[in-house]
């Protein structure tokens, strides 16, 4: 896990990642009705404990937008006790999915589908981010979904933050920006890992604040503008707010079917994050996806016995690790260090960093998922490809991951089916005439013969002229199924009455009755 050569650029990308992590742990515990705290301790988990199991090496485990309702509902549903003890029971499942190898689901997912969710993200990004450059921060931090708690949508919200903005947050969030463009341009900067560009943005954010704050308070980001830190003045003070699951909720049946609910949202949604940040690993490594499920189920249980909401992979953190330079697993471990140090020492600190300048690095982020070439690229592909690409890509943007992804796969699924049933059902097609005079057609059918190719066999098989001998060979057929052996078998007995001889070989035998 620990490579000597990236240990500087894993600690370097573990500050970017925490600075990005904070608020997004924050805004979702707090959206899902949970306490700050546990958002924290979701993410302390997710950093330490998932990362110490998974081989995962540059996907980032916390709280996530899109089990959000779910924890929502199981709150109001079980009380927060009775909800930590549905995250423990949801870890141990995903435990139990790993163990099943569950985590082969990961390999099913088209290509398409998964850039198309990376350029949504990418594009999600874009918009969310805006409102919070701009100092209107009515929606909370790590929200993806097109509609919004507070009415508004990712479109009108746009509108509502120009018609709003905050100055000071807008400049600091330009001076940001202005680093995050620059840095990567200028020789000796873009060489100097130790201080990557998205932190020294944040640094230089937070130091400007400062002096608006000092010399132009009406510029200052105070209050909501700034990160929603929860200070607490000792450690007792901290672990009193820390919830404990009960083990008189496992009697409960809601528990249980929150729990599996939970357990199959995270589990898929693990599964896509994984993918999708392995697809922007620029050593190109692979994440055994069963031991992925293993890790998050662990971790998961450890943050509901310490009084957490559930955890999963997040593209948002993930993606931050990836441009911010990390290399291996200890940048996710450091990060989750980093926010427990957070927690415990400097709250006060970090409670004066201006979501202005977090949200630039989150709209760099943003362009770098969804560049327009890769849009321009998708588009010079086969129809198969780029058609499920844009489905996934819209759908998520107007709905949510979960939902947009189902869609997109559902896409995805079809062409594939439509793509295999317009392939053809034999290999070789000989025709030659014997010596009695009469014409024989030989027929050599394909590696794999399925229901999809049933319109195209009964095609071939309808457009046979009358009087002929025909040989109709499955030898090197891996597979014929009952459908496309029903449709010989029946051409076989009818095709007296056209006049053509029919002989099978290796195909599959039934009775036909009545013709069917």
């Amino acid at each position: 896990m620990i490579d000597k050569q990236y240990i500087g650029v894993d600690a370097a990308a573990s500050l970017v990642v925490a600075l990005v992590a904070l608020p997004l742990c924050l805004g979702i515990a707090l959206a899902s009705g949970a306490p700050p705290i546990a958002g924290l301790i979701s993410g302390i988990v997710g950093g330490v404990v998932v990362s110490l199991i998974s081989r995962s090496e540059l996907s980032v485990s916390g709280p996530a937008a899109g089990l959000l309702v779910l924890v929502l509902a199981a709150i109001n549903d079980l009380g927060y006790d009775g909800f930590l003890t549905a995250v423990c029971i949801a870890g141990a499942l995903q435990v139990l999915l790993g163990f099943l190898r569950a985590g082969v689901f990961a390999h099913y997912f088209p290509s398409s589908v998964i850039r198309g969710m990376l350029a949504a993200i990418g594009a999600i990004l874009i918009l969310k981010q805006i409102p919070h450059a701009v100092g209107f921060d009515s929606d909370y931090e790590g929200d993806l979904a097109f509609f919004q708690p507070d009415g508004l949508n990712t479109i009108s919200a746009l509108g509502n933050a120009l018609e709003a903005m905050h100055a000071g947050a807008a400049i600091i969030a330009a001076v940001s920006l202005f680093i995050l463009l620059l840095v990567p341009r200028v020789p000796g900067l873009k060489d100097f890992k130790l201080m990557p560009a998205p932190l020294l943005a944040v640094i230089a954010g937070t130091a400007l604040n400062e002096l608006f704050v000092l010399y132009a308070p009406e510029l200052a980001n105070t209050g909501e503008l700034l990160v929603p830190m929860p200070v607490f003045s000792n450690i007792s003070e901290l672990t009193s707010q820390l919830d404990s699951p009960v083990l008189s909720a496992l009697a409960d049946t809601q528990v249980w079917v929150h729990a599996a609910t939970i357990a199959a949202v995270a589990s898929l949604e693990t599964l896509l994050c994984v993918e999708a940040i392995d697809k922007l690993d620029p050593l190109g490594r692979a994440s055994p996806p069963n031991l992925e499920l293993k890790a998050q189920g662990i971790g998961n249980f450890v943050a509901g016995l310490l009084g957490g909401i559930p955890v999963t992979a997040v593209i948002i953190r993930g993606s931050a690790n990836v441009h911010a330079g990390g290399r291996t697993r200890l940048a996710a471990i450091l990060h989750g260090l980093w926010l427990l140090l957070a927690v415990v020492f400097i709250p006060a600190l970090l409670a004066r960093i201006p979501l202005s300048s977090l949200a630039a690095v989150l709209l760099v982020i943003g362009y770098r998922l969804t560049p327009i070439k890769l849009h321009r690229g998708m588009l010079r592909l086969e129809k198969n490809v780029w058609i499920p690409f844009m489905i996934t890509f819209f759908a998520i943007i107007f709905t949510d991951l979960l939902k947009g992804v189902t869609i997109g796969l559902v896409a995805g699924v079809f062409f594939i089916l439509y793509a295999n049933s317009r392939n053809t059902a034999y290999i070789h097609h000989r025709d030659e005439t014997l010596e009695n005079g009469r014409r024989h057609i030989r027929i050599e059918l394909a590696e794999n013969v399925s229901f999809l190719n049933k319109a195209n066999l009964d095609h071939l098989l309808s457009e046979l002229p009358d009087g002929v001998e025909v040989e109709i060979d499955g030898s090197t057929a891996n597979y014929i199924d009952h459908d496309a052996a029903e449709i010989l078998n029946e051409f076989e007995a009818t095709a007296k009455h056209r006049d053509i001889l029919v002989t099978l070989k290796n195909i599959p035998r039934f009775n036909v009755v009545g013709g069917h």
